[in-house]
């Protein structure tokens, strides 16, 4: 395997920069870079660092990292010098030049998978550790980084193992080996069943924590939709104006609550009659509505509910929203009136109670108010909900086959799917599209 070489710190100028190398001739290399004695493994060592030629480029420290005892599982060296781009390049310039090879997007990482160091599920969450945007996601990489998702499974397949030994046994040998007992096959079939459920269900708030809850902000024209996006920032984001089209165009932002990120969307306001100008930027609201998990549905509840608000109201009536009668620190027709819907915040987005009232809503609505066990692995990639999904529909065959009457032997191919299903959540062997799609994600020193 050849040796590579990159700068692992992001591009830029910074205090320190990192260059790393792996493969078999990284200390071979590392000699005629580093003009030091021998390294110590795993401690840091300050020393001059030159290029091919013997002039030096730098001083810095430099690590040795012998395998397997390494990120990748290879002998890896890092040098940490000044954080100049000048400088870094110039490393890996001489590296390149005493025979290693730039880097591609990932190969570290690649190199850790492939070398045993991680399976795909950790491989995948140090990418997502990279791209956290917010406490929470980072937390909730982490506890995918340390591997226990393939433990958790792991104990599932053993449990479908043991099953399926017994069918076979008694399929194979039917005089000396008795069928399983029907009963407790299926306890333990539901169990299985429910614990590939509550996964399911993780990784569903797993997902939304790291990628972030959309939100459309929609409602008729002037009814307060840019003033509610400025009153949940904090700032003024968005231009607001009496005038009712003043917002053309969507605009996005972003805010945590409870730690998840949430991505919110000013859209231009929904009404019939409007110049093609206008009706560009409705196109756009609609695109974003149908995009976004939550609606905010913003009414002015100073003024009597119009067609426009009515016609909005209609259109969001079966998903996923909140609704809120804004301006009633204008006095509104709603007072000691029965309100159109039952879950209706009104308020005024100049009242702080009422964002947090809609601050709370949203997080009702988007995670139902309780986060996930953040310190628990959860599903990550498509691929391993794939699996998991594949697995409970073959564990609900094999139930309702039971539950029909039929003999337990009947049920080993679907329990023998399951088994198949779930070792590739975590599996070490993967085709090479599903790799390059993995680790296509890094940056190149990673």
């Amino acid at each position: 395997m050849t040796t590579i070489v990159a700068i692992a710190t992001p591009p830029g100028k910074g205090a320190i920069a990192v260059v790393r190398l792996s493969g078999p001739r990284s200390f071979e290399i590392g000699k005629r870079l580093i003009r030091a004695g021998a390294l110590e493994p795993r401690v840091a060592t300050y020393a001059p660092i030159a290029d091919e030629n013997g002039n030096t480029i730098d001083r810095g420290l430099v690590i040795a990292f012998p395998a397997p005892h390494s990120y990748t599982g290879e002998d890896t060296l890092e040098l940490h010098v000044h954080g100049s781009p000048v400088v870094a390049r110039e490393i890996v310039r001489a590296a390149m030049a005493c025979g290693a090879r730039q880097a591609e997007p990932g190969e570290f990482t690649r190199r850790a998978f492939l070398n045993g160091k991680m399976d795909l599920h950790a491989a995948a969450a140090v990418a997502d550790i990279i791209d956290a945007e917010t406490r929470s996601a980072a937390r909730a990489a982490l506890a995918n980084l340390s591997g226990g998702l393939a433990t958790e499974v792991g104990v599932l397949r053993a449990k479908l193992a043991t099953q399926l030994e017994e069918l076979a046994g008694a399929i194979d040998f039917p005089e000396e080996v008795p069928d399983p007992d029907r009963n407790r096959l299926e306890s333990e079939l539901a169990a299985i069943a429910s614990a590939l459920e509550e996964l399911r269900r993780d990784g569903e708030r797993g997902r939304l924590i790291r990628e972030g809850l959309h939100v459309a902000i929609v409602g008729p024209p002037n009814a307060g939709k840019s003033s509610l996006l400025n009153a949940l920032l904090g700032e003024d984001r968005a231009i607001v104006s009496e005038i009712a089209g003043t917002t053309r165009d969507t605009i996005e932002e972003s805010i945590a609550i409870d730690g998840v990120l949430v991505r919110l969307v000013d859209t231009a306001g929904i009404r019939a009659h409007a110049d093609r100008l206008e009706a560009a930027g409705i196109e756009r609201t609609q695109r974003a509505l149908a995009a976004a998990r939550v609606a905010i549905v913003v009414i002015d509840g100073s003024q009597p509910l119009g067609p426009e608000a009515q016609s909005i109201l209609d259109e969001t009536a079966g998903r996923e929203r909140v609704l809120f009668f804004n301006k009633a620190d204008l006095g509104t027709p709603v007072d000691g009136a029965p309100l159109p819907h039952d879950d209706v915040i009104v308020g005024s987005t100049r009242d702080p109670r009422s964002i947090a009232a809609l601050r709370s809503a949203i997080a009702t609505i988007g995670w139902g108010g309780e986060l996930p066990d953040l310190e628990r692995p959860h599903l990550a990639s498509l691929r391993e909900f794939d699996a998991v999904n594949e697995a409970i529909d073959a564990i609900a065959h094999a139930r309702a086959t039971l539950e029909a009457g039929e003999p337990c032997d009947l049920c080993a191919g679907e329990l023998t799917r399951a088994f198949s299903a779930l070792g590739h959540v975590s599996e070490r062997a993967a085709a090479e599209e599903v790799l390059d799609g993995i680790f296509t994600r890094f940056c190149i020193g990673k």
